[in-house]
């Protein structure tokens, strides 16, 4: 990689972070190298693109322009780059993932079919559990990775933000709400409800909403996945708070009806887990690509890994900034 593009990078990280110190460190360079490398960066464009009156530093207007532009860049020579590695590789055999159930049921069919369409021999294979299911068998290396909500960094285990699910209020098609786009929260008070098990995070999330929201709910039934309490809240004529990705099919056929409740507003995180001690193999780190959206294998890579692989490409930091100046 060129050292004109080596710098392009530099100015999206300290874009990202607001900050000349922690995007050195975030990258494995001097704070002063890092500064002297946007100077040369602006000299050359011929524009500021740096407020540094500020802080946290700020983007001019000319920079929040350049930014645009330079990541669509970096992006597409990623993409080529991958291409070009990769090319005449064929992937060939399997995938092991984990994932909690709600989270599995939603997004891993599509993305199977879409995967083993690209990758004829390979196949994927989906296996269930709660989230400490999943944790434990990432830890096991009897997965490659793991799909949760709520994933939690430790030292063991690597995590890789994926997204923000929006959770829900729903009922059933025979419940009084059902006819209701909108409640508040004086009238769910009281109401009976389905719900998670007490001991999962995200039903501990619920709680805490639920009550900043100053709302009190008898929990009538309890259940550690969300397609179980999807089933509970349509034979019973019931109410709960579930994944939106969990009801797409329910709330489209009309079987289930989502209500807005304006005090509630809730998401639940979603990541990927791996075993920072294993190895992702080629077929997966592709797979994990496709559910992120984005290059997965940056991300696998610990700091001080990232900061001695950008060390080895600059062989010296004083000196690549210099010739880039």
């Amino acid at each position: 990689m060129s050292l004109q593009f080596r710098t392009l990078e530099l100015f999206c990280r300290v874009a990202d972070l607001r900050s000349f110190s922690k995007a050195a460190a975030d990258c494995g360079l001097t704070q002063s190298a890092v500064s002297q490398a946007i100077s040369g960066l602006e000299e050359s464009v011929g524009a500021s693109l740096i407020d540094r009156s500020s802080r946290p530093l700020g983007l001019t207007e000319a920079g929040e322009i350049y930014l645009c532009g330079v990541r669509d860049v970096i992006r597409q020579y990623n993409e080529l780059e991958q291409r070009v590695r990769f090319r005449g590789e064929r992937l060939t055999g399997s995938v092991n993932v984990g994932a909690i159930y709600s989270v599995g049921l939603s997004y891993m069919p599509e993305a199977t079919k879409v995967f083993e369409t690209q990758h004829p021999d390979v196949k994927v294979r989906t296996e269930f559990g709660s989230s400490q299911r999943v944790v434990q068998m990432v830890l096991d290396g009897g997965v490659e990775f793991g799909l949760v909500s709520f994933p939690r960094t430790t030292k063991a285990l690597g995590t890789i933000p994926w997204q923000s699910e929006p959770m829900r209020l729903v009922c059933s098609a025979d419940h009084p709400f059902a006819k209701r786009t909108e409640v508040s929260a004086s009238e769910l008070s009281g109401m009976e409800m389905v719900g998670f098990e007490r001991g999962l995070v995200l039903r501990q999330a619920i709680d805490q909403c639920l009550k900043r929201a100053g709302i009190s709910v008898v929990t009538q039934m309890e259940f550690d996945n969300a397609d179980s309490m999807v089933r509970a809240i349509q034979a019973n004529r019931g109410l709960g708070i579930v994944p939106e990705a969990a009801v797409r099919r329910e709330t489209a056929n009309g079987t289930l009806r989502v209500v807005a409740c304006p005090e509630i507003q809730m998401v639940r995180p979603l990541g990927i887990i791996f075993r920072r001690s294993g190895k992702l193999s080629r077929a997966a780190i592709e797979l994990g690509s496709l559910l992120l959206g984005r290059e997965m294998e940056p991300e696998l890579r610990t700091k001080s890994e990232a900061a001695k692989a950008d060390r080895k490409k600059n062989q010296t930091k004083d000196r690549a900034v210099s010739v880039v100046a």
